[in-house]
Parts: C-alpha cells; structure tokens; sequence
C-alpha cells in the first residue's frame, strides 16, 4: 500500500512539469536609445523612448516609458538583459524582479543591422 500511494505521489508531483508552457527567457542586448518623438511635435512632460534590442538574430525595437524623473535609460546602451520575446511584445525584469512588458514597434533581421552599418576605410 506504501509503494502505491509513493507512485501516485511521484506522479501527482511531476505531472504539472509536462504542462509548463516552453517560454524561455533570452539574452537580448540594449543597441541603441533614442528619444521616441511626441505625437503633437511639441515637447511632452512624459518622455518615451524607442530601444531597440538585440535578441539572437533579431532586432527589436520597442517603446519604453519609464517612470517620471528617471533618465537612467539614456545611459543603458550596451547593456545585457533577459527578455522574453512575445506576439507583440517583450517582457523583461527589473533589478528588483517585477516584471514588465513593452511593446514591440517593429522588428528586422539583425544580418541587415550588420550590412547597413559596415564601414569601409580606406589606408591611411
């Protein structure tokens, strides 16, 4: 009877792992920020910024509205983080772990970010 009800008990345990859905958190890497234009021209008490993010080969770029007096976003490019990439939008963790979602403005190939920003010198 013990054997038994140890079997069920394993079981009963292990079977909510074969329901977890297969998200998975990556490492994306802040490339670039820059100030997201009002929708009026005019300058806006809240500012938004547009970051694009590289993950594996993709490079997104999203809108980001951080809370009033923080300026810190301006100075993260370079920077590693992990995301989860959604439908429409990628969700990451703050240093605290809250997590929050933004959303994805667009996307593009990252083999095309290397194409367009290859410099070519010439012998000096």
């Amino acid at each position: 009877m013990r054997r038994l009800l140890a079997l069920f008990l394993i079981c009963f345990v292990t079977f909510p792992a074969f329901g977890q859905s297969s998200s998975k958190y990556q490492v994306g890497t802040i490339v670039e920020v820059k100030v997201h234009p009002a929708a009026g021209g005019g300058v806006a008490d809240a500012v938004s910024y547009d970051v694009s993010v590289k993950v594996a080969d993709t490079l997104y770029v999203v809108l980001y509205s951080p809370p009033p007096g923080d300026p810190t976003v301006k100075y993260i490019a370079g920077r590693d983080l992990l995301v989860l990439v959604g439908k429409n939008t990628i969700t990451y963790n703050d240093i605290v772990g809250r997590s929050f979602a933004v959303p994805i403005e667009s996307q593009q190939s990252a083999g095309n970010l290397k194409q367009s920003k290859s410099v070519s010198r010439s012998p000096e």
